[in-house]
C-alpha cells in the first residue's frame, strides 16, 4: 500500500478575493505560508520518504515548508498543476458567473468534455493526475508521500481513487490548510 497525503497549497491573495487562478502563478500570502509551516508541522512525524509538488510557485512554496522539516527534496511534476481555466483565469468568481453563465452551467453538467475558452476540461486534468500519481506510485510501492497540488486538482484525485462521481468533484476540494490521507493498493 503506498499511502499519499494530498496536501493543498497555503492560502494566496486571489483565493481570498475568489479569483479563478488555474495556471496563472500566484505566490503565497502571509496567511498562506503561514498554514503551509502549519502543515508541515503536523506531517514532520509522519515519516514522509518523498515529496511531490505542482510547479506553480503557490504549490512549491508549500512544499518547500514540508522539505525543510523533513530533509526530503522536493520532486516538481507540472502534471500535478492546477485545471487550466483558459479565458476564465484571474476573473473572479461573479465575473465568470455574469459572462459565461451558460458555459459554465454546462461545464457544470458535462465537466468531462466542456471546458473553458483556452482552457482544460475535467477528462483531460483527470488523465494527467492520474498519470502522474500512478507514476509516483509505481517509483514509491509501500511509501508514505507528499503530494502537494491544488484545490481542484486535489478534489478530481480524491474522487477518482474514493470511486466517487466525477459529477461531484466540486464537494470535495479540500481549504487551503488542510491535507487529507489516500491508501493506494493498486499496481503498487
Amino acid at each position: 500500500m503506498t499511502t499519499l497525503y494530498l496536501v493543498r497549497h497555503g492560502q494566496t491573495d486571489w483565493n481570498i478575493e475568489g479569483r479563478w487562478q488555474g495556471h496563472v502563478d500566484i505566490p503565497l500570502n502571509a496567511v498562506g505560508r503561514q498554514q503551509a509551516a502549519n502543515i508541515a508541522g503536523a506531517l514532520a512525524g509522519a515519516g514522509l520518504d518523498a515529496i511531490y509538488s505542482s510547479d506553480l510557485q503557490r504549490a512549491a512554496e508549500t512544499a518547500r515548508a514540508l522539505s525543510v522539516v523533513s530533509g526530503l527534496p522536493v520532486c516538481y511534476d507540472p502534471r500535478l498543476r492546477e485545471i487550466n481555466q483558459g479565458e476564465w483565469q484571474g476573473l473572479l468568481a461573479s465575473e465568470v458567473e455574469a459572462r459565461y453563465s451558460e458555459l459554465l452551467q454546462r461545464s457544470r453538467q458535462d465537466p468531462l468534455t466542456v471546458a473553458p475558452p483556452g482552457g482544460e476540461t475535467v477528462l483531460a486534468v483527470r488523465d494527467r493526475l492520474v498519470s502522474a500519481v500512478e507514476d509516483i506510485c509505481r517509483r514509491h510501492p509501500h511509501e508514505r508521500l507528499a503530494v502537494v497540488s491544488h484545490g481542484f486538482a486535489l478534489a478530481v484525485i480524491w474522487v477518482q481513487y474514493r470511486g466517487y462521481p466525477i459529477q461531484r468533484v466540486w464537494e470535495h476540494i479540500p481549504p487551503n490548510d488542510e491535507y487529507r490521507i489516500l491508501e493506494l493498493n493498486h499496481g503498487v
